[in-house]
């Protein structure tokens, strides 16, 4: 209990050195404008959502992966679960608003215990689309996951995986040894069951983020490179690639700063600033909820502890779609990651 209690103590103090960190840093001396800067001649400050379709749901940081860009902050030693009495009261949510989305995100959610129940009872209650964001290796990491293509096809679970390039050298650089050909056989095991197949109405989409302090290319062109290699080289087939900029927070923040990259990479950003994504960012569709039921406008903002506007609502106990809807979104500067070049989300290209 004292460790756990000195862990939790010490991820607050760390999201509260980032988020200063991110309103300050290079932006306290006023020569580089801050995101709000940006929009607010646009017309989009306060940034307000559209109608909520997108319900996504972290439902763990544990994770049988340490990946150095990962902005959760996931890995083995992470202790933080969703119970099952918040995951019902997701449930609950969900069965009366017309989100259409049940996204379901980690750590690696699998590890999560009640994560099946979950997933058959969404499937059960007809939400309209489950997506479950898997890391591929857990599929191969234990026996008791050997089953999950399986388990995803019984529930008509849409696939989203992370595979940050189609061969070993890059994955296991930002991911570890040995991911790649794990993920690779993770991949060949959904293939098997149906999974990337025409015609078979199973979904499985890959995820691809750069793996240093760059943005990520073309998205319709590395989808096709993907499939090209991935095809040639191991006879996999997969839907959709979706590229997602790395946001500047946790993991990836401390990267940054410790190797000397964080100003040239804000830099970067901002000057890739395109004012037509701003309208397609993820938090004006969707909404976030913690481990704990806590409420926040995306993932990234979560992983910061910037809860939503206070008079929204900030736990899924208060959920009120109606309230949500007229919210003013938090921002900061990792936004800019967003609305970077094509444009940035959990969906891939937002132009």
């Amino acid at each position: 209990m004292i460790k756990s209690l000195h862990a939790r103590h010490h991820q607050l103090a760390n999201q509260e050195r980032q988020v200063e960190f991110l309103q300050n840093g290079i932006f306290k001396s006023g020569k580089l404008p801050t995101f709000k800067q940006k929009i607010e001649p646009l017309g989009h400050f306060p940034l307000k959502p559209a109608k909520i379709e997108i319900f996504q749901m972290n439902i763990g940081y544990m994770c049988n992966q340490v990946c150095k860009h990962c902005h959760v902050d996931a890995g083995p030693d992470r202790k933080e679960i969703m119970t099952r009495d918040t995951m019902q009261q997701c449930l609950d949510v969900l069965t009366h608003t017309t989100i259409k989305t049940l996204d379901i995100t980690g750590g690696a959610p699998e590890m999560n215990p009640d994560f099946r129940w979950f997933v058959s009872e969404a499937h059960r209650l007809g939400v309209q689309e489950i997506i479950v964001r898997s890391n591929l290796t857990i599929i191969t990491a234990n026996p008791k996951y050997h089953d999950l293509p399986e388990f995803f096809k019984e529930n008509n679970v849409r696939v989203c995986s992370s595979l940050p390039f189609y061969n070993a050298d890059k994955t296991d650089r930002q991911r570890g040894e040995g991911v790649f050909k794990g993920s690779i056989k993770g991949l060949q095991m959904l293939n098997e069951v149906g999974y990337g197949k025409e015609g078979s109405g199973l979904i499985l989409d890959l995820v691809y983020n750069p793996t240093g302090a760059f943005l990520p290319g073309d998205q319709m062109q590395l989808e096709r490179d993907f499939k090209k290699e991935l095809k040639g080289h191991f006879d996999i087939d997969f839907n959709n690639l979706f590229t997602i900029t790395n946001i500047p927070i946790s993991r990836f923040l401390d990267f940054l700063i410790e190797s000397g990259n964080y100003d040239d990479y804000m830099e970067k950003l901002i000057n890739a600033f395109n004012p037509s994504a701003v309208s397609g960012v993820m938090c004006r569709n969707t909404v976030s909820i913690d481990w704990q039921g806590f409420l926040y406008d995306c993932d990234f903002n979560q992983m910061l502890g910037l809860k939503t506007q206070e008079s929204s609502g900030q736990n899924i106990s208060s959920f009120d779609v109606s309230k949500l809807e007229q919210r003013e979104i938090v921002v900061s500067q990792h936004c800019f990651a967003c609305t970077a070049g094509a444009g940035s989300s959990c969906q891939g290209a937002t132009i």
